[in-house]
């Protein structure tokens, strides 16, 4: 449920309960600080008459609003002509059983609210879909997107398992998907593990691929093992917010320097915009290698020798794994 408080004449939220109960522990909401949420109509109540989040407080009626906090009353209209009375009475008993229906429908999506991330997944991987199905038919356009969000899923995966709060995959048509951290990493090793997290599950799709056309003999499969191995091949360079600039974190930032020559070297040599774009984006942490940093920063790089010997060992076999699978799956032309 989306709270809303008033304190010092200001108005803030929404925020959910977890956050409302965190605020009044730490001392962001006070006992005579207002709260309302969607159930009270236009009621506001004093926080200290919820007792989840002052349990020792007595409950004490709940003082006027500010004027800044909430929307001032309008006044009360002079009275009306018993014919405009005659009609307004009309006028709401047509709209109050709708009203009602709304508000009950709304309170029904509110309790849906779970399925809300599975819905933006699904809505975006339909656009998806259909932006590569124009180019290679609807077929392709499945599995590819599939392939993706297997890729997606090995992220989410890896930051659940670091602790890490994550959101519902999100496709962006042609630029692949993402995943949003609603926390950043501790720490690089971290960083790492979420990098490579995707490119080895999307590594395994890709695969399986494989092995469903060697049993079927169908070329589809054939085609969509192919472009899972160079898309995790790709993401694997180490530069920017690609998955292989995320993992070297773990081994050493400066490596970011070889994947922007990497890639730099792409865009000379097969100019695409996507890769400028990526390029772009990547310059703000290399400008960081040469800024110096604070303790906290010089902190997060620190990785033990155990740690990064175990990240090489992943990061540089997959790459050399994907390597073999383009290498096998590759039909000449």
């Amino acid at each position: 449920m989306e709270w809303y408080y008033a304190k010092d004449g200001n108005q803030f939220g929404p925020v959910e309960d977890e956050e409302l109960h965190r605020l009044a522990q730490e001392g962001g909401v006070l006992p005579q600080d207002l709260v309302w949420n969607a159930s009270m109509g236009d009621q506001w109540i004093a926080a200290s008459s919820i007792e989840t989040l002052f349990p020792s407080a007595q409950a004490t009626p709940p003082p006027i609003p500010n004027k800044e906090a909430v929307a001032p009353v309008p006044e009360t209209p002079p009275a009306a002509s018993p014919q405009i009375s005659v009609f307004r009475k009309k006028i709401q008993r047509f709209f109050a059983p709708v009203a009602a229906a709304c508000m009950i429908g709304f309170k029904y999506l509110a309790g849906l609210k779970f399925l809300l991330p599975v819905v933006k997944t699904g809505a975006t991987m339909i656009l998806s879909i259909a932006g590569y199905a124009m180019l290679w038919g609807w077929r392709f356009g499945v599995g590819f997107v599939l392939l993706i969000l297997v890729h997606e899923f090995g992220h989410l995966v890896a930051a659940k398992k670091c602790g890490l709060k994550v959101g519902a995959p999100i496709f962006i048509p042609f630029m692949g998907a993402l995943i949003a951290l609603k926390e950043a990493p501790k720490n690089a090793w971290i960083e790492a593990q979420v990098g490579i997290g995707g490119p080895i599950l999307g590594t395994l799709g890709a695969a399986t691929c494989e092995g469903i056309f060697l049993l079927t003999g169908n070329p589809l499969f054939h085609a969509l093992a192919y472009t899972g191995f160079f898309l995790n091949l790709f993401n694997l360079v180490p530069v920017g917010f690609l998955d292989g600039g995320r993992i070297v974190t773990a081994l050493s930032p400066w490596i970011w320097l070889v994947g922007f020559v990497i890639l730099a070297g792409l865009i000379y040599l097969h100019f695409n915009f996507l890769l400028l774009v990526i390029l772009l984006l990547s310059l703000p942490r290399i400008f960081s290698l040469f800024k110096e940093k604070s303790d906290e920063e010089r902190r997060y790089y620190e990785v033990t020798p155990g740690q990064r010997v175990i990240m090489a060992a992943m990061y540089f076999g997959l790459i050399a794994f994907l390597v073999l699978g383009m290498q096998m799956t590759h039909i000449a032309r």
